[in-house]
């Protein structure tokens, strides 16, 4: 018989699996392979490296709270002032890094806003500063 030595029309005994696994381990690798490559950031973010050493980082603390105001270094401040202080910092700290802590409810505009001035000034290295979630009682975080 040319078609093998099972009848037609009889019961399959057995299904050959190896093509569905070439297949599969094909499609594994594509999506690895891919997976590295389309890993990119929407906000590229420089954030501050923990050092071992004796050196210390100037940070500069910039906080957004619930109602608008903005503070650096605990002292209330305005658009302009932010401005001038920020320069006078690298002017003394070229590697100055700032960190905003914004509240939840600031809206996300504002945020930009001070991130735009930052920039104006000369200032772009800057991490954002957040809480840890506390758990609950079964163990997730809070949102």
């Amino acid at each position: 018989m040319a078609g093998g030595t099972q009848p037609r029309g009889g019961l399959i005994e057995g299904i050959n699996v190896t093509p569905l696994v070439d297949i599969t381990l094909v499609l594994l690798i594509i999506f690895i392979v891919t997976a590295k490559m389309i890993d990119n950031q929407a906000l590229p973010l420089d954030l501050p490296q923990a050092s071992q050493s004796e050196e210390l980082q100037t940070v500069l603390a910039i906080s957004i709270t619930a109602d608008g105001r903005i503070q650096v270094d605990g002292a209330d401040t305005d658009a302009a002032a932010l401005r001038d202080r920020v320069r006078q910092a690298l002017a003394t700290d070229p590697e100055l890094r700032a960190v905003i802590q914004a509240d939840g409810a600031v809206p996300h505009r504002q945020v930009i806003s001070v991130l735009d001035q930052l920039k104006e000034v000369g200032l772009t290295r800057v991490a954002f500063g957040t809480v840890r979630p506390e758990p609950t009682e079964d163990g997730r975080a809070n949102p």
